[in-house]
């Protein structure tokens, strides 16, 4: 499929989403749309889905305009999409979800051993293997995924749109997506993938178009470097390494002995950990996604008992405290799934900013609001964090991913903190974000506060950490300074151990372990 955007323009009152958009997407490539947070990326692909409609300009599919009313009308015109929230049932099966809207029945109801086959030819061909009678909820992100594109290959989509695909995948995953995308693109599949992530741009894009602003800026091939793409995204220099200087930790802020945590099904999914934060120290928790790291932050923020050991903060006991109690008592929190736990998305952007001090001067008053002040923080987050929105008065789920996230760091960077713990804290940011919460995050071990980073991505561990903890099956491995490499850390990541004298053993029937595991039933 040939697709041609001519001037399409989007706006949202006085807001201008999408001004004059040309885009050229060739049969059998995969064109990346890049541009930060806000640059209305998402916009253009609802308008090219149906989901919205544009105020000018026109489409062409194969040289001929057309109108998409509604997402109906552009699947059945070979357009599918995968939307950065995944749209699935999570309590029916695979093959229900993939067939749903264009189910295959026999005497009125779903032929099943169609639907499987269909699906079993589309994972073969593709390289989506999946198995069709699972069921959704209990699969893993990455495999969530496959049965997005499943979906969108069983309704003969010929172009693929990918939205923000990697947000919420492991690096395993996003190597995974992309032998996907290039089986795709071998057998004719023409792809829009939409980023802000310059690796993932430069692994897989044929042709790439820079938005910024609403506005194409520009034409860009892969061969460009890092620096330039950034540049031309961002409209500045960006700095994509890390600056910081060497320092002297104080006092263990955070002491964790011992600690034993139950999954949901009531098996031990944190096996005994012990673990270090001083004053002063970033100390970056690695590990492939699903070993322990999500129920270990629970644990230490009031979100999930602990069934033994302790955890002290500043020298107080906070083992098995409210949320509540551990805020008020100085940690500040950046939750991994960020609509879950970190937001509630129908509440208005200003609102959100002071979720967790909502009784505390100046944001109330003898047990009354101050709205003046509620406002006035709002305005000052918003410019200091270029969070993107039309109001602080707009519900936050009108926000972007990468600017929802935005309102969280900025939320919990701007009040007195001892301790940070930040899960996946640049997860969905582009780069321009990412090098301000970097150098946020840095200023604030500077003052001396202890910092907790717990990150799947492998780049971000190695800079910002001082210290590097590695979890495996629930257990610590390794704690590492970071200067020993990514190879010594990646074998940790499989389980090995290291010793006093850095000598690495690693285990026979090392395994890396994926969030569709179980690290519980095989302990190190």
């Amino acid at each position: 499929m040939h697709l041609e955007l001519r001037g399409v323009t989007k706006r949202f009152g006085s807001l201008v989403a999408n001004r004059n958009i040309n885009l050229n997407v060739e049969p059998g490539t995969i064109h990346c749309l890049l541009g930060e947070n806000g640059a209305g990326k998402s916009t253009l692909m609802n308008v090219l889905f149906g989901l919205l409609h544009p105020d000018e300009g026109e489409i062409l599919i194969d040289g001929k305009p057309v109108v998409i009313n509604n997402s109906g009308e552009a699947v059945r015109m070979g357009i599918g999409m995968v939307h950065q929230h995944f749209m699935l049932v999570p309590v029916f099966t695979v093959a229900e979800n993939v067939v749903l809207g264009f189910e295959p029945t026999r005497a009125g109801f779903l032929n099943h051993a169609e639907a499987d086959a269909s699906i079993r030819k589309a994972s073969e061909q593709y390289g989506l293997a999946v198995d069709p009678h699972a069921v959704v909820e209990e699969l893993s992100v990455g495999l969530q995924q496959r049965v997005e594109i499943l979906k969108a290959l069983n309704h003969n989509a010929e172009l693929l749109i990918l939205d923000e695909p990697t947000a919420v995948l492991t690096p395993q995953e996003i190597e995974g997506l992309f032998e996907i995308m290039r089986n795709l693109k071998a057998a004719g599949k023409s792809i829009l993938f939409i980023t802000h992530k310059l690796k993932e741009v430069k692994a897989v894009a044929d042709m790439i178009t820079v938005i910024r602003l609403g506005e194409v800026v520009g034409e860009a091939t892969p061969d460009m470097t890092e620096q330039e793409l950034a540049s031309m995204m961002v409209g500045r220099d960006v700095n994509l390494t890390v600056t910081k200087a060497p320092k002297v930790p104080g006092e263990p802020m955070l002491s964790v002995r011992d600690l034993v945590v139950l999954d949901d099904r009531g098996l031990p999914v944190v096996n005994g950990v012990s673990l270090d934060v001083h004053a002063g120290e970033i100390v970056a928790l690695a590990g492939v996604q699903g070993n322990g790291q999500t129920e270990f932050v629970e644990a230490l923020t009031g979100l999930r008992p602990a069934l033994r050991g302790t955890v002290t903060l500043n020298g107080h006991d906070i083992t098995n405290h409210s949320p509540r109690q551990i805020l008020n008592a100085g940690l500040g929190h950046v939750p991994e799934d960020r609509q879950a736990d970190g937001l509630v998305l129908s509440m208005s952007v200003q609102d959100n900013l002071v979720l967790n001090t909502p009784r505390v001067a100046p944001f109330a008053r003898r047990g009354t609001r101050n709205l003046k002040s509620v406002r006035a923080n709002a305005e000052e987050r918003v410019r200091d964090f270029d969070i993107r929105t039309t109001s602080v008065d707009a519900p936050t789920s009108s926000l972007s991913g990468g600017n929802q996230q935005k309102v969280i760091v900025a939320r919990e960077l701007s009040r007195p903190l001892s301790l940070l713990i930040a899960a996946q804290p640049t997860r969905g940011l582009d780069v321009g974000s990412i090098e301000y919460v970097h150098k946020r995050i840095v200023q604030e071990r500077d003052e001396n506060r202890a910092v907790l980073i717990v990150s799947s991505e492998l780049d971000e561990v190695l800079a910002l950490g001082d210290r590097v903890a590695v979890m495996f099956h629930g257990q610590i491995t390794g704690i590492v300074d970071p200067s020993v490499g990514r190879e010594i850390i990646g074998l940790l990541m499989t389980g090995s151990q290291i010793s006093d004298d850095s000598t690495v053993t690693v285990p026979a029937n090392a395994t890396t372990t994926t969030s569709s595991e179980n690290p519980s039933e095989d302990p190190s």
